[in-house]
C-alpha cells in the first residue's frame, strides 16, 4: 500500500494535478462521493468547500490513512460495484484513477447512477495508460516498456471511453477534456520505477538529478448529468 500511495502523493501535488482536481469539483453539489478516495486529499480539500464528502475504498488501510490526513471527511471500506450509500443519496459522484482497475466498468456507472439524486453530477477523471510520453535514450525499450505497464491493468484505456460510458448509461450533457500533467523532475522517479528497474531506471534517474526528466500523462476528465 505504500508504494501506491507514494505514487498517488507524487501524482497529486503537482501544480497540474491541483488545478484538475479543482476542476472536477465543479457542480458536484452540496453532498459528495469520491470513489476510490485512496489516502483522501480530495475528500479534505472537498470538505474544506463545505461539502459533506464521503471518500470510498476498498482498501482498509487506505482509508484508516485517509481518515488520518483529513479528519473532516466521512470515510468508509467499499467496493465501487457496491457502494455503502442510499439510493438517490448524493448530489455529486467522482472518480479518480479507478475505473482503470475494473475489467468492467459497467457495475461502476449502474452504481454511480443508483446513489445519485436526478440532477447530481458524475465526473470521471484519469489517465490513459497506454499513452503516456517519456524522453529516454532507448525509444523502443521505453515504448515496450509503457505498453508492459498498461497490460498489466484490468482496463488501461477505459479513460478513453469515459464519454461513451456516460452516454451509454444514461447521462445526459457529457463532455470530456484532455489535459496534460507534465512531470520534470525527481518526483516523476516513483512512477518510472513502478514500470522497470536496472539500467534504463539509472537512467531516468541520472536524468532528475540534472533536472533533464520528460514525462507527460494525458488525463481525461468527462462529467454528464443524472437525469429523472
Amino acid at each position: 500500500m505504500s508504494t501506491l500511495l507514494n505514487l498517488l502523493d507524487a501524482f497529486d501535488e503537482l501544480p497540474q494535478a491541483t488545478d484538475l482536481r479543482t476542476r472536477s469539483y465543479r457542480d458536484l453539489g452540496d453532498t459528495v462521493v469520491d470513489v476510490g478516495c485512496g489516502g483522501g486529499r480530495a475528500v479534505g480539500e472537498l470538505a474544506a468547500l463545505g461539502k459533506k464528502a464521503i471518500g470510498v475504498d476498498l482498501d482498509p488501510e487506505m482509508i484508516e490513512v485517509a481518515a488520518t490526513r483529513w479528519p473532516a471527511g466521512e470515510f468508509h471500506v467499499g467496493d465501487a460495484t457496491a457502494l455503502p450509500l442510499d439510493d438517490a443519496s448524493v448530489t455529486g459522484y467522482r472518480a479518480d484513477k479507478v475505473l482503470h482497475v475494473l475489467a468492467d466498468p459497467t457495475p461502476a456507472l449502474t452504481e454511480a447512477w443508483r446513489v445519485l439524486r436526478p440532477g447530481g453530477r458524475a465526473v470521471l477523471t484519469g489517465q490513459d495508460w497506454d499513452a503516456i510520453v517519456i524522453d529516454s535514450a532507448d525509444p523502443a525499450q521505453t515504448r515496450a516498456l509503457v505498453h508492459a505497464r498498461a497490460d498489466g491493468l484490468p482496463n488501461p484505456r477505459v479513460a478513453r471511453q469515459y464519454r461513451n460510458l456516460l452516454l451509454d448509461h444514461g447521462f445526459t450533457g457529457v463532455t470530456v477534456a484532455a489535459h496534460l500533467v507534465v512531470f520534470t523532475g525527481e518526483p516523476a522517479l516513483p512512477v518510472l520505477a513502478s514500470m522497470a528497474e536496472g539500467p534504463w531506471l539509472d537512467e531516468q534517474a541520472a536524468r532528475a538529478a540534472r533536472d533533464r526528466v520528460f514525462v507527460a500523462v494525458p488525463v481525461f476528465l468527462a462529467a454528464g448529468t443524472r437525469g429523472g
